[in-house]
């Protein structure tokens, strides 16, 4: 296996250059050359603009590019209602399709999945296709993976999206495996080339490289995508959308989990879905003065986040972590004081609806991705902050 050039394309405007993390491309009589340094991670792949790179493989025979038309998103239940990742799926997928000027197909599985058919149908989606029977009210992976099997075999999607949540995570790698195709799992950032080619983008190498990775040889392109990073579908009604049956039969709906009972735990405030949420770092000099952190979230309504380090040290519990190995957060509120902006924290905030973010660096990272930033000591500012929304608060303010 080896990255080539094909050199009739290959301008040598050198943009694979900037990406190769690895100095493995060299500029030779005005074309790319591979040395051996290459680790095959792609990364240079989409990023040229003629096309002139590619990935030799295995061979994986012929297909035809044009069979493969539009995009399917399958959507999730939770105790019995639509789970709200199922809408940012679809507002990605919707984009997606739009700019291949193609169908939007949604897969909904359930038991009275169905009562949501036409409600989907107000988002965008030109076709639903529903599973629904007694037999599906629990997740099971078998029957589940029929009926989505049934309707990628109807469609012949070009692209393939499932949540990152436990049910896509377990969902996914088996229908890839049965469409032997590949699957790229907790993407942050999708975009489609205009030849129908899927980059799919998620942290790699810890965090410190964005990969982009595509699946230019199988179809259909398959991703699992992070709850809370993408924008929720816009109410839409597209002409001539229709609701499709998924037929299963008896033998289809047997699975090897025997679901006994179910017990629904207690339900804790999570910061991905708090409105407004406190974000704190390693920049606090003491574990007391996550204090600050909590008096100022109390005053705003809002749930106080923290980075990797401060959970590693115990002055957080894990579910309170932002980032790739945390939560994704998209509040409409963020104030983030002690961060520096690493990658894998701004990959699960970026989100945010306004960012405010307070450092004594005015090069730090975090800057790049807020919306308001204050160069200071967060010692001095933080409990400025807290004394004046007190005084506010005092005069009977509404916040």
């Amino acid at each position: 296996m080896e990255i080539r050039v094909l050199k009739d394309r290959c301008t040598g405007c050198g943009l694979c250059l900037t990406v190769c993390p690895f100095a493995a491309m060299e500029l030779s009589n005005g074309s790319i050359e591979i040395n051996e340094a290459c680790r095959l991670c792609r990364l240079c792949l989409p990023a040229c603009p003629e096309d002139a790179l590619y990935f030799a493989g295995a061979e994986q025979g012929q297909w035809n590019r044009e069979a493969f038309q539009g995009v399917m998103v399958v959507g999730e239940m939770l105790q019995g209602a639509l789970h709200p990742v199922t809408l940012e799926l679809m507002g990605k997928g919707r984009e997606l399709a739009d700019q291949l000027g193609q169908e939007l197909h949604v897969v909904l599985v359930g038991c009275n999945s169905g009562q949501y058919g036409q409600h989907v149908l107000q988002f965008g989606a030109d076709a639903v296709w529903i599973a629904d029977a007694p037999e599906l009210e629990y997740f099971r992976v078998e029957p589940y993976a029929n009926a989505v099997e049934y309707a990628v075999n109807k469609v012949q999607p070009n692209i393939l999206l499932l949540a990152a949540t436990n049910t896509g995570r377990s969902l996914g790698p088996r229908l890839a495996v049965r469409f032997r195709t590949g699957l790229t799992a907790d993407c942050t950032y999708l975009h489609v080339k205009a030849n129908g080619d899927l980059v799919q983008i998620r942290p790699a190498f810890g965090g410190n490289v964005m990969a982009q990775i595509i699946t230019p040889r199988h179809r259909p392109q398959m991703a699992t995508v992070r709850y809370k990073m993408m924008e929720p579908a816009a109410a839409q009604r597209r002409p001539g959308a229709r609701i499709e049956r998924i037929p299963l039969a008896d033998a289809q709906l047997r699975s090897g989990i025997t679901v006994h009972s179910v017990k629904t735990r207690q339900q804790q405030p999570s910061i991905s879905e708090a409105e407004v949420v406190v974000a704190v770092g390693r920049g606090l000099k003491a574990q007391k003065d996550m204090q600050l952190a909590y008096d100022l979230a109390e005053l705003l309504n809002g749930q106080v986040g923290v980075t990797r380090p401060l959970v590693e040290m115990g002055w957080a519990d894990h579910t309170q972590q932002i980032g790739l190995s945390g939560r994704s957060i998209r509040p409409k509120l963020l104030i983030c004081f002690g961060i520096s902006g690493a990658v894998q924290f701004n990959a699960g905030a970026a989100s945010s609806g306004w960012i405010v973010a307070i450092n004594e660096d005015p090069e730090a990272a975090v800057f790049q991705m807020a919306h308001y930033g204050l160069v200071g000591d967060l010692y001095e500012i933080v409990p400025d902050v807290i004394q004046g929304l007190r005084e506010r608060r005092a005069q009977h303010a509404v916040f």
